[in-house]
């Protein structure tokens, strides 16, 4: 993450601060020349808040801006990314209903309960036992026994084997392809 205010601007402000005292310390040695060491601190004790008061909300405005460019590029970059998820998916629907299908029908060969075929759906979505058990409205240890349950009639050890048995044959292959 970058930093909001970087090294330059810090400098700059720092120079700000600096001669803005200066500037009003000049000002008040022009009105009164004859002013004591005393009556010079307590100008300082003067005019050191309105300085730094000054340049925290030049600081303040320059941060806001960054923040908002920030969060505009982040809003944009969303956007394209969404876009480009809504082409996908309006390209790949009747893939993807066919995959759903084939899912279903899978299920039904392994003769899942429908509490077993939503419970296996949101483990293939991505969710844990307990995102699993949030949704259903039911308690995490009886996903656990229902997840058990499935992955015994699919025949597979896991979660894993579980995605792996549907998109194992769906991903490009990862090594140099043996060519016939």
């Amino acid at each position: 993450m970058t930093e909001l205010i970087d090294r330059r601007t810090r400098l700059v402000a720092g120079a700000a601060i600096v001669l803005g005292i200066a500037g009003l310390l000049a000002l008040e040695y022009a009105e009164e020349p004859s002013m004591r060491g005393t009556d010079v601190l307590l100008a300082l004790v003067d005019i050191i808040p309105i300085v730094l008061v000054s340049v925290g909300v030049v600081l303040l405005i320059k941060i806001t801006a960054q923040q908002r460019e920030q969060t505009l590029s982040v809003v944009r970059d969303l956007e394209v990314a969404r876009l480009q998820g809504q082409q996908w998916r309006s390209e790949a629907r009747t893939l993807l209903n066919g995959l759903g299908d084939a899912i279903d029908e899978q299920f039904k060969r392994w003769n899942l309960t429908e509490a077993e075929r939503e419970v296996a759906l949101l483990l293939l979505k991505g969710l844990s036992l307990k995102e699993v058990a949030q949704v259903r409205s039911t308690s995490e240890r009886t996903i656990r026994a229902q997840a058990r349950a499935l992955y015994g009639k699919a025949g597979v050890a896991g979660r894993a084997s579980l995605s792996a048995f549907f998109l194992e044959d769906l991903l490009a292959p990862i090594g140099p392809v043996d060519s016939p």
